[in-house]
């Protein structure tokens, strides 16, 4: 232990009992030092209260920190919004030498993701950050790009028992049971609600359900569950199976959907004459749920700021590459509800 003044990176390696160029490659995520050592290194770190000094391990990096965005593209406004703040965020990231790169890809496609994530190269980035998809082919991919150095973070939905590194989102499992528990005071004298998903190979979705199902069960017997249906998250193929639900459940009393495709449930409900008699929960404010929202066809919406994840992704990227002391512990992403009488 030293007794007064910074402790140094000398301090550190006499702490460790290893070379100054090992606690160099610790400190700046560098490979080819053993997990024995990188644990000894930590270690020492907590043991003397050594603290990164993090311009100096960004100056002695040869590149930027890179990070690869994928994100999936289509009809679901969301990620859109989430597309537009990668570009919003990577531009005021560079003045601190972090990069995004974004791409984007087919939503819900498997073998989109795969092929993406096996595309970033170590020597470019650092980081990938994924919407999850829980398939083994996602995991195997995820194992490989930790196999090639890349830390993986998820965004939105995670890949619990993967290799990837963090995960940045809102607690989804919460998220579904507030819709519950909003839902059953909308609805007190019960009845049948119908659940939506996008897809529940998508983890956030799922535990939404879950979640969803959790509540409405323990504390709302008198509400009824139908579904969940799945809309993969596109306009055309919700509106198609909210139909079918309305039409085998004609009275319907509530609508939680847990995915995107709200534009496509909208339609149904109108095309029913529904709009503004089903109360309806959904996620994400974007065009169509403030749409909904205003009308009265929405009752509430559950929403996550794209901004502050991705804000939230940079500072993951941080910890991992230059380590813990790199950027604040990490937040948990607020779940903000709008109604119509709070909209801005």
């Amino acid at each position: 232990m030293t007794t007064g003044g910074r402790v140094t990176v000398h301090d550190l390696a006499r702490a460790a009992g290893v070379s100054l160029a090992t606690v160099d490659r610790v400190l700046n995520g560098r490979p080819g030092v053993r997990q024995g050592t990188i644990d000894k290194v930590e270690a020492a770190i907590a043991e003397i209260g050594f603290r990164r000094d993090l311009t100096a391990s960004m100056l002695a990096r040869a590149r930027d920190i890179g990070m690869a965005v994928i994100v999936p593209e289509g009809t679901n406004q969301f990620f859109g919004k989430l597309a537009e703040a990668v570009e919003t965020i990577g531009h005021q990231m560079r003045a601190e030498r972090l990069r995004l790169d974004l791409t984007r890809i087919r939503a819900m496609d498997t073998r989109a993701l795969v092929v993406a994530l096996d595309a970033v190269a170590s020597d470019h980035s650092d980081c990938a950050v994924i919407v999850a998809i829980d398939k083994p082919e996602v995991h195997a991919a995820v194992t490989r790009a930790a196999g090639r150095g890349i830390r993986v973070i998820t965004l939105v939905s995670d890949l619990p028992g993967s290799a990837r590194q963090a995960f940045v989102g809102i607690d989804n499992r919460a998220a579904g049971r507030t819709a519950a528990s909003l839902m059953g005071r909308f609805l007190p004298q019960g009845g049948m609600v119908g659940l939506v998903a996008g897809s529940l190979e998508l983890i956030d979705h799922a535990e939404r359900v879950e979640g969803f199902r959790e509540v409405a069960e323990a504390e709302f017997p008198a509400i009824a569950i139908a579904g969940p249906i799945e809309g993969q998250d596109e306009f055309t193929l919700t509106y198609e199976r909210t139909l079918e639900l309305l039409t085998h459940h004609p009275d319907l009393s509530g609508l939680y959907n847990a995915g995107a495709g709200n534009a496509g449930m909208l339609m149904a409900l109108n095309e029913k004459g529904l709009a503004g008699t089903v109360r309806v929960i959904g996620h994400e404010l974007t065009g169509p749920t403030r749409a909904g929202l205003e009308s009265g066809a929405v009752d509430l919406v559950l929403d996550q700021s794209p901004e502050d994840e991705i804000r939230a992704v940079c500072a993951a990227a941080r910890r991992l590459v230059l380590g813990p002391d790199a950027a604040p512990p990490a937040a948990p992403i607020e779940i903000k509800v709008f109604l119509r009488d709070n909209l801005r």
